[in-house]
């Protein structure tokens, strides 16, 4: 039978010990679902946030502020790329892009487009990086240490912004310009910009490639260049 304590109710010294079980796992519950609120708001104040979706009407290929990286004698096409710096195939492409660059960057227009994919824990703080850059005229230069760099910094779950600050000084920026536009909402406004507009084109995945306005579905290197050649023409 129960024991009675001091202030004459009955207690069951059974029930006692699951009750403090209950409570002590409800806690280690609570420590667990604080620490993911925490953990996604510092996931949201890092990456750029979703844009809302916009008819494709409205969407833009390529609009005028859009990094064109290439600079023609005489524009036969363009080739525009949505792509993400944490994206493994966009790495593996990139060399071939390079090449492709070289050889027909006389005649097509090479356009760069951002489209952090939401998998990717720090594909929207590189874009904030390359972007901040490219306010300064590095675009090509921090993009391509990007993608060099991207084994050492790629899949990680805590931010790599202070990684990418050091890529910032490395390339001899001014880092209060640089750490202005990282924290400025109209660098993140110009990223959610080209995800929406990748977003209406029908962009799903990275990377993507539209030759004169038409979506690339692509199955070698040869058959790349086969439709370049044929573009320029």
């Amino acid at each position: 039978m129960g024991q009675t304590p001091s202030n004459g109710k009955p207690r069951d010294t059974a029930r006692d010990p699951a009750k403090r079980v209950r409570i002590i796992l409800w806690i280690i519950v609570g420590i667990i679902v604080g620490g993911g609120l925490i953990w996604y708001a510092v996931f949201l104040a890092t990456k750029p946030a979703p844009t809302a979706a916009q008819p494709a009407s409205e969407a833009q290929l390529v609009r005028e502020d859009s990094h064109r990286v290439t600079a023609t004698s005489t524009e036969k096409a363009q080739l525009v790329e949505f792509l993400d710096f944490e994206c493994e195939s966009c790495r593996a492409a990139a060399p071939l892009v390079e090449e492709l660059k070289k050889e027909y960057g006389d005649r097509i227009t090479f356009v760069n487009r951002y489209f952090p994919l939401p998998g990717h824990r720090n594909s929207g703080t590189a874009a904030l990086a390359v972007e901040a850059a490219a306010q300064q005229g590095k675009y090509g230069q921090m993009s391509g240490k990007m993608f060099a760099t991207q084994p050492e910094w790629g899949e990680k779950q805590d931010s790599q912004a202070t990684l990418f600050r050091t890529f910032a000084q490395e390339l001899g920026l001014d880092m209060d310009k640089y750490d202005a536009a990282v924290a400025d909402d109209k660098t993140r406004d110009r990223i959610r910009k080209d995800v929406a507009d990748g977003t209406a084109l029908g962009v799903t995945g990275t990377p993507t490639f539209f030759l004169n306005g038409e979506k690339l579905t692509l199955n070698s290197e040869g058959q790349f260049r086969q439709l370049l050649d044929a573009a320029v023409k």
